[in-house]
């Protein structure tokens, strides 16, 4: 049994930990709709957005091509032999797409972004913060969220979208590329089933769902840098916690946009 002192001791540790995951919370939003605010008033310079459009999109290119490929490797050698003896390694084309499309292509691509991209920015804006380089900046009426924050937001969540796409396109092509040596399936093969049974709205879907979680990785990320504090131990562990939170948001509101989507 607990004394008096113990249960009001977790008492105001359980109110102290449902209170910090509130602000937390809060602070992401107010972040997200300051940036959205700031946006609409005043756009981020074209030079900045475009800096990060290509740190986003086009060095993350090599990365989410090899995922995409060997993640259709797999998918394909799976299908060849989970499938292939009952007759239904036509399929192979078809189970290949439908997963990439639906599922695995915008998380994979998220994934990968995240622990390229996202935690770059935490460890970047973390340092700004801890050596009070955004001090310095609102001291020459330069605002981080309008200079810092807005163009990573942008970049992710237009970026994310087509790497995304780039990423089902690979997985696609590594599928067929096991299916012809393993099967000597033909493309007309591999792809007939796709016609059928991959709808626009599977389409819609995925680039709906990588929007969503770019949004989530540029905002999650640049939060925890301008969290960030306690010098070089700060920043690490302020990263660590934005590519940990961002999986987590990532898987949950995957399931989420699933269900709403599907419906």
């Amino acid at each position: 049994m607990f004394t008096e002192d113990q249960t009001g001791s977790l008492r105001s540790s359980y109110w102290g930990k449902a209170t910090h995951f509130f602000e937390t919370v809060g602070g992401h939003i107010t972040l997200f709709f300051n940036v959205f605010a700031t946006v609409l008033r005043h756009p981020p310079r074209w030079e900045l957005v475009r800096e990060q459009l290509y740190e986003v999109g086009v060095m993350s290119l090599g990365v989410v091509a090899i995922t995409g490929f060997t993640t259709g490797f797999v998918l394909a050698v799976q299908s060849f032999y989970q499938l292939g003896d009952k007759g239904m390694g036509s399929m192979t084309g078809l189970l290949v797409s439908k997963s990439m499309i639906a599922e695995l292509g915008p998380i994979l691509t998220a994934f990968m972004v995240t622990g390229r991209v996202g935690s770059a920015m935490c460890a970047e804006i973390g340092s700004m913060k801890v050596t009070e380089q955004l001090d310095a900046l609102r001291s020459m009426s330069v605002q981080p969220t309008a200079y810092l924050i807005a163009p990573r937001i942008i970049a992710c969540m237009f970026m994310v979208p087509l790497l995304s796409l780039f990423t089902i396109l690979m997985g696609i092509l590594g599928g067929f590329f096991i299916a012809s040596f393993f099967q000597g399936m033909s493309l007309a093969t591999f792809l007939e089933p796709m016609r059928t049974h991959i709808t626009l709205l599977d389409c819609y879907s995925s680039v709906i769902k990588a929007a969503v979680f770019g949004t989530i990785i540029a905002v999650v990320c640049c939060y925890k840098g301008l969290q960030a504090s306690g010098g070089a131990a700060g920043v690490g562990k302020a990263t660590t916690q934005s590519v940990v939170t961002s999986y987590i948001l990532i898987l949950v509101f995957d399931f989420l946009l699933t269900l709403g989507l599907n419906r």
